[in-house]
């Protein structure tokens, strides 16, 4: 394997969400200066939504033009977009149109969409791109992608974000059968100064796309890359061998996977991919691969502060660090144990699943959670945002690895259900956090609990 061509894999996977990763980690210094306040998490959430359009219109040219579309030419231009719309973002993020009679961050909302179409159609383009390298590149793009997640939140970390203290403020009350105010001292929560500016972290966003730009370049021309195409197929990690007449074993409609590293003959069990897995397989698959994507992209992270900020900041603060390394390191643990048991699949997206249950369970107690004066809730509370996010995003990289040998149509059809897992997770959680409010978060400072 090509170290260089790994590093190029990864830079291309972490500039598949670093725009929007890093706009949610600046929300806290953003939302101050903006007429749209806390509201902006909730109009993030709707734009990114309907920026499905673009997943939406590559899927469909694939499925009813296939290969009409030109996938290179597509990644050229959402990275482009991306590097542009950053760059627009760090000079008018501040800017405000009157809107029916109010001020609005029109440009904000905006480029934000536009950000939102780059980073969701990513799903369905990266994906298949990596098709054209060996098997064993797909999961450090998938190292890249989730270190998409972590950049900005470090660099969030530096530049101080959300860093608050509880100071004592001295307000004016009225008392009854009183003329005179008497005066009274309570704590207020208020954010440090940041370390550098918005704008220079934005700045920043665009040098990470454009660094995203120059590794997709090298990838499709530089001849250190090329010698590492696919020369043959590729399946379960492993080049096929020729069979007879000149073809391929693995690359007959009939192979089927006993275990990671043997491919035999038998009849296709479905009209899916190499027909390796039956229908009802295929959609177990599919199914484990929305709910989970539901649950880490939209479900839980929508109820973060409610679940963590009641244990204190250091505790906020660290459970959204830490749940940012899980990911990369799940990745990585796949590169070394790469499990493709269906079972096992089930089981970690049950245990994922339960550990998510316990998450949105403490956010629904907010701001009195269980253990809530305890040092052993920051610890679970912690621990459950890890194991959360180790194991779901496991389950990911060995559906994109199980899908990826299924062709290049799997990847796509995965990119697809990943953004409807999405999608759904939003219309779900939308409604219950900002119309029902059905999650409060409490007074960081005063809020008091048996």
């Amino acid at each position: 394997m090509s170290l260089f061509t790994h590093v190029l894999a990864c830079l291309l996977g972490m500039g598949s969400w670093v725009s929007i990763n890093g706009l949610w980690v600046e929300l806290p210094l953003l939302v101050p200066q903006i007429p749209e306040g806390w509201y902006l998490p909730s109009y993030l959430s709707v734009l990114i939504q309907m920026a499905n359009v673009g997943p939406l219109f590559v899927t469909l040219m694939h499925r009813f033009q296939p290969g009409k579309l030109n996938e290179t030419a597509v990644i050229y231009f959402i990275i482009g977009l991306g590097t542009a719309a950053s760059l627009l973002l760090a000079l008018f993020w501040k800017e405000t149109t009157v809107v029916a009679g109010a001020p609005r961050s029109v440009a904000l909302l905006v480029l934000t969409f536009f950000l939102s179409t780059v980073d969701c159609t990513s799903s369905v383009t990266f994906l298949p791109f990596m098709m054209r390298l060996k098997p064993q590149y797909l999961t450090t793009y998938y190292i890249g992608e989730g270190l998409s997640g972590l950049l900005p939140a470090l660099v969030a970390l530096v530049q101080g974000v959300g860093v608050m203290d509880c100071v004592n403020v001295t307000a004016a009350a009225w008392a009854p059968n009183r003329t005179a105010a008497a005066a009274t001292t309570e704590l207020e929560a208020r954010y440090q100064p940041a370390n550098f500016s918005p704008e220079v972290f934005f700045y920043f966003l665009s040098a990470m796309m454009l660094v995203c730009l120059a590794a997709f370049l090298l990838l499709n021309h530089h001849p250190a890359v090329a010698r590492e195409r696919r020369n043959g197929h590729y399946t379960n990690g492993v080049k096929a061998t020729p069979g007879r007449g000149g073809k391929s074993q693995a690359s007959e409609r009939g192979a089927v996977r006993t275990d990671p590293f043997r491919v035999v003959n038998a009849e296709p069990r479905s009209g899916f991919g190499t027909g390796a897995y039956s229908t009802r397989e295929v959609l177990y698959i599919f199914g484990i691969l929305a709910w989970v994507n539901a649950l880490t992209n939209v479900v839980v992270p929508s109820v973060q502060s409610y679940s963590c900020l009641p244990y204190g900041n250091k505790a906020y603060h660290l459970s959204a660090t830490m749940a940012a390394v899980a990911n990369p390191l799940a990745c990585f643990i796949a590169v070394f144990i790469p499990i493709r048991s269906l079972l096992s699949m089930g089981v970690l997206t049950c245990l994922g699943t339960g550990v998510a249950a316990y998450i949105v369970s403490m956010a629904a107690l907010s701001p009195c959670p269980l253990l809530v004066h305890d040092t052993s809730g920051v610890v679970l509370i912690v621990s459950a945002w890890i194991v959360f996010v180790l194991t779901l995003s496991y389950v990911k990289v060995i559906i994109g690895v199980i899908l990826r040998d299924e062709g290049h149509s799997a990847l796509v059809w995965c990119g697809a259900v990943v953004q409807l897992g999405s999608l759904l997770g939003a219309v779900t959680m939308f409604p219950l956090v900002s119309v029902y409010s059905l999650f409060s978060s409490g007074d960081p400072c005063n809020s008091k609990c048996p």
